[in-house]
Formats: structure tokens, C-alpha cells, sequence
């Protein structure tokens, strides 16, 4: 429009007349269903409820809104009028509005400021463990796993995610003291050599205190805080940003037949009340970040719906982290072992990148990065 000549109080006008929602309430009493399809209706939207609704014959039914942000602007204003919940539903579309729409984050820890959404970032794994799904045993070595952390530095890694316990399908835990006799002598070999934030990727409270302590800047919780219940707490009182992950069991025996009635939707309200959760504990939720867990107690065709649906967790109101470097998922649809799984992985960044993933976490920091900037110089063009 600017092209064209529009004046700018026009483009204000126009603009929300020209993108479109489509906004999914699950459980909706069937009167305030019949007057949310009504009033979208009104205001030239479409909005589709079960038919045992229309009769009453269904006491609840899940409601699809489809309109532009315009017309979702004013059913805002015609729903706070109405009865039956009506009012609460309106504030809930009005913050997943703001939420989907929102494009830049930024996260302080230790000296450490996070711009997410002008550019995706690039977090670089770096696991000293000898059993993890692709790289186990390459870095249990100290000199190789700092050596390791500055050729990620070099490549473009934005952040350098430190893993002590292997969370492929199936394995074992470690102790705590072997995990910390991994981490920790990495971690301090590496404060003073990169400029790069750490992150320590572990579930256990006592790693993850003595990893910040040692200048770990980020914590990446595989269980979302579930596993350790101290772990709040150590994120709360030190202040740095955590990465909520969604896993339907343990690494070990997650793969044992996962089941979803509705993957995305389960996963979403999953994150959803994590992120109540650390409100309540305390912790500043602008600091949190959201991961569906491709691979953690999913299928291939979970894996593959989640991905292609990934945008819809931008309605949560966070940054979106995700990991398909290199996993078994790739492997499946292509047929590969993990040393052949780059094209998948790359292509895998790239689909997430462009549904609004901030970070993605992977294992080759190079080849990733050139993808991404190619992608963003057209979409910036």
C-alpha cells in the first residue's frame, strides 16, 4: 500500500482489514457458543460449532472463529457485553491477538541481552555425554568439548547449550555428581573464552544451581520444571531465562507408545500452564521460553503435525525453541542414520524458522546459520 501511494492513516485502517485468524475455543458452552457464531456472523466472519449445539442437544463444543483482525477487533467489544462466560472469552481472544501477533522478545541474564524476533538464533549443542543420540562420546573429553564450543562460536552459534545426561529415547539417568563432574569444568574453561551466553540443558535443581553459580547463563529444562521440584526455585532466585519443554514421560520410556487425542492442542495447554506455573513460582515469565519437544514422547506423524503447525504456538506469547537437528524423525521420513540427516535437518530449521520459531538448537552451527541468512535476506528483501 505504501508502494501505491495509500496514506499512512489509511494503511493503519486497511492493514487489519487485510490479515486473517482463525482462533480455536475448545469447550464452549453450547449458549455461549450460539452467540459467539452469531455475533461473528454479524460482523461478516464465520465462526463453525458442533450441530448438537444449535439444539442444545450438546451441553459444550469447541468454536472456530474465522475473520480478519478487524472484525475479531469488534467481536472483542460485542462479546464483553454478553453473558455466559462471554466476557472472559473475550479478554482470552484478545490476549492470544496480542500474543500471536507479538515479534520481539528480549531476555537479560549475567550481562547477557537475548534480541529474539529480529533474527533467529542459533543455539549450538554441545553434549559431554558418551551416550547422546549423534554425538555421544565425540566431547566427553574436556579439551575437545571446549575446543568443540569455540568452533560453534566461530561458526555463528548464538548460544551454546552444555548437556551432561543424555535424553535420547531409552536412556538412563545419570547421578548428580557424575553430571556436575561433566558440566561444570566445561563451563568455567568457557566463560573466559567466549562472549556467547551458556546454557545448561539438565532437569536436576543441584546441576543447574551450580551451573549458573559457575556462569551458566540459561537453563533448559527437558521436564519444564516437572522433574525436580527445587528447580523453580533455583530459577526464580537466580533470575536467568529457562526453557519450558513439553515430554510425555522420561527419556526412558517416552517412545513406549505415545498417545494424543490432539497433539498440538495437549501440547499447547501443556506450555500454557507451565507458564502459570512459574507466575505463580515467582519467576518472571518474560524470561521463559517454549519448546514442544520434537522427539520427546511423539510419533513421526505427532513430530510432523507439530512442526506444521508450529505457528500456533506463538499465541502463547513467547519464543518458540526447537530441536530437530539430526533426530530419529528425520531418519524415519528419509530413511537415513544420523550422520546423512543434514538436508532433513536443515530444511527442518528453516520450515520452523518461517512458522516463528526464535532459537533453533542444532548440532551443525554452519551450515544452519548460512540456510537461515539466505532466508531472511529474501524475507527481508
Amino acid at each position: 500500500m505504501g508502494k501505491i501511494g495509500v496514506h499512512e492513516t489509511g494503511i493503519r485502517i486497511m492493514e487489519k482489514k487485510a490479515i486473517f485468524y482463525s482462533i480455536k475455543v475448545e469447550n464452549v458452552k453450547s449458549q455461549a457458543a450460539n452467540i459467539s457464531k452469531q455475533e461473528m456472523l454479524s460482523l461478516g466472519g464465520e465462526a463453525a460449532v458442533s450441530r448438537d449445539v444449535l439444539n442444545f442437544s450438546r451441553k459444550k463444543s469447541d468454536v472456530l472463529l474465522l475473520g480478519t483482525e478487524k472484525q475479531f477487533r469488534e467481536l472483542i467489544v460485542k462479546l464483553s457485553r454478553q453473558p455466559f462466560g462471554l466476557p472472559l472469552l473475550s479478554q482470552e481472544i484478545k490476549k492470544v491477538l496480542s500474543n500471536y501477533q507479538k515479534r520481539d522478545f528480549k531476555l537479560s541474564s549475567k550481562g547477557h541481552t537475548f534480541q529474539l524476533g529480529k533474527r533467529t538464533l542459533i543455539m549450538g549443542v554441545l553434549n559431554v555425554t558418551p551416550d547422546s543420540f549423534y554425538d555421544g562420546g565425540r566431547y566427553s573429553n574436556l579439551r575437545k568439548a571446549v575446543e568443540r564450543a569455540l568452533e560453534m562460536v566461530e561458526e555463528g552459534a548464538d548460544i551454546i547449550d552444555i548437556g551432561g545426561e543424555s535424553s535420547r529415547p531409552g536412556a538412563n539417568s545419570v547421578e548428580e555428581k557424575e553430571e556436575l563432574e561433566r558440566v561444570i569444568p566445561v563451563i568455567k574453561k568457557l566463560l573466559s573464552r567466549i562472549r556467547v551466553p551458556i546454557s545448561i540443558d539438565t532437569y536436576k535443581s543441584g546441576v543447574a544451581k551450580k551451573a549458573i553459580d559457575a556462569g551458566a547463563s540459561i537453563v533448559n529444562d527437558i521436564s519444564a520444571l516437572r522433574m525436580d521440584e527445587k528447580m523453580a526455585k533455583v530459577i526464580e532466585s537466580s533470575g536467568v531465562p529457562v526453557c519450558l519443554m513439553h515430554m510425555q514421560g522420561t527419556p526412558r520410556n517416552m517412545q513406549r507408545n505415545p498417545r494424543y487425542k490432539d497433539v498440538v492442542s495437549e501440547i499447547f495447554a501443556f506450555l500454557r500452564e507451565r507458564i502459570d506455573f512459574c507466575e505463580q513460582a515467582g519467576i518472571d515469565i518474560e524470561k521463559t521460553i517454549v519448546d514442544p519437544g520434537i522427539g520427546f514422547g511423539k510419533t513421526v506423524l505427532h513430530n510432523l503435525e507439530i512442526l506444521k503447525k508450529l505457528d500456533q504456538f506463538k499465541s502463547l506469547g513467547r519464543p518458540i525453541m526447537i530441536g530437530v537437528s539430526r533426530k530419529s524423525l528425520i531418519g524415519k521420513v528419509l530413511q537415513l542414520e544420523p550422520e546423512e540427516r543434514l538436508e532433513g535437518s536443515l530444511a527442518s530449521a528453516i520450515w520452523s524458522m518461517t512458522k516463528g520459531a526464535s532459537i533453533l538448537r542444532v548440532h551443525d552451527v554452519r551450515e544452519t546459520k548460512r540456510a537461515i541468512k539466505m532466508v531472511e535476506a529474501i524475507a527481508q528483501s
